[in-house]
């Protein structure tokens, strides 16, 4: 049986973007896939008092069962409450590829969808996200669609080579399809290793550069569809500190490279209110098992190398939603 979003206490996009495009800072997306990556979301962005949109992909649906999602969803809001935080809860699916799975989603309780459909034609783009937004809007369920390729892996996720978004298009689509948000394509990419060491520079304490972000695309694109909410993917800053504490307690993520985070708040202080954050999460939980298992090789009880890594992650939350962000003190 359907079950409203409004029923489990989450909000759309909608107000929680105009807020943030009035306010100049952009609204953290956090992909989780286990209870205590979602535990760490809900304190770090209750706590710095910062809306959050909880982000699912449809591989983590898979792994988290569509059935308990919907509980992980309503549970998340309840908690929240329950700890006196007053900061709006989305659950968004990302990177939704399918009319049948967006649907799927928001029967089950989701507030917010992504259709990518930006591997395709632009006519089927347009057409299929069209689609999409007939059908979510019934239900006051928002739509992010995306024009541009973003290169990487990310779950299912995968492209070779990227394509940046053509400004030309953004208006049309927006005007054709009636999608809420565009994410659009600038220089980020999925994954912890978005650019090649040969792309990037070497700075004064050896870290790598990569090459900067197309704000000239992102500046165009506000021109045309004033006003709107623009989304960037693919925007983890890949850590370099967790990276380190990976490596040394036997990873092996050499050559990982981010977007800086200057450049992230840069963007958020235009027209992109909404920041998709997934690998970072991925790594700081990483390295914190991993470092949990090299000084203590006998530890058996999830919780003691699961319960560390969800503290850390909190505190890497609440930095960025303080830094990066500039989300944090909205609510």
């Amino acid at each position: 049986m359907a079950v409203s979003y409004k029923d489990l206490g989450l909000s759309n996009t909608r107000e929680m973007f105009q807020k943030a495009m009035e306010g100049k800072y952009a609204v953290p997306a956090y992909n989780f896939n286990n209870l205590e990556q979602l535990q760490a979301i809900v304190d770090g962005c209750g706590e710095s008092g910062s809306p959050v949109i909880l982000q699912v992909s449809s591989g983590a649906r898979m792994y988290a069962d569509q059935t308990l999602l919907q509980y992980l969803g309503e549970g998340a809001v309840k908690m929240a409450r329950r700890k006196g935080y007053k900061n709006p809860i989305a659950l968004h699916l990302d990177h939704g590829d399918t009319l049948e799975l967006v649907k799927s989603c928001i029967d089950s309780g989701f507030s917010s969808v992504m259709f990518d459909g930006s591997h395709h034609s632009y006519e089927e783009n347009v057409r299929l996200t069209k689609e999409v937004v007939e059908y979510a809007h019934k239900f006051d369920v928002t739509v992010e669609g995306e024009l541009g390729v973003l290169a990487g892996v990310e779950d299912d996720v995968v492209a070779e080579h990227s394509s940046y978004t053509q400004p030309e298009e953004v208006e049309d689509f927006v005007k054709k399809t009636g999608v809420d948000s565009l994410a659009i394509s600038i220089g980020t990419s999925h994954g912890a290793f978005k650019f090649k060491p040969a792309q990037c520079t070497m700075s004064a304490d050896g870290i790598l550069v990569p090459p900067s972000l197309r704000f000239d695309i992102l500046e165009e694109c506000e021109k045309r569809i004033p006003g709107f909410p623009i989304v960037l993917h693919g925007a983890s800053s890949v850590l370099p500190e967790y990276v380190k504490i990976i490596n040394e307690n036997g990873g092996a993520l050499e050559a990982a490279v981010g977007i800086p985070a200057e450049q992230l708040r840069k963007a958020a202080g235009s027209a992109v209110c909404k920041i998709n954050i997934d690998s970072d999460g991925r790594l700081v939980f990483t390295a914190m098992i991993r470092k949990v298992f090299a000084n203590t090789p006998a530890e058996f009880d999830p919780r003691k190398y699961l319960g560390p890594a969800r503290d850390e992650l909190k505190k890497a939350i609440i930095e960025k939603n303080k830094t990066v962000l500039g989300s944090a003190g909205r609510y």
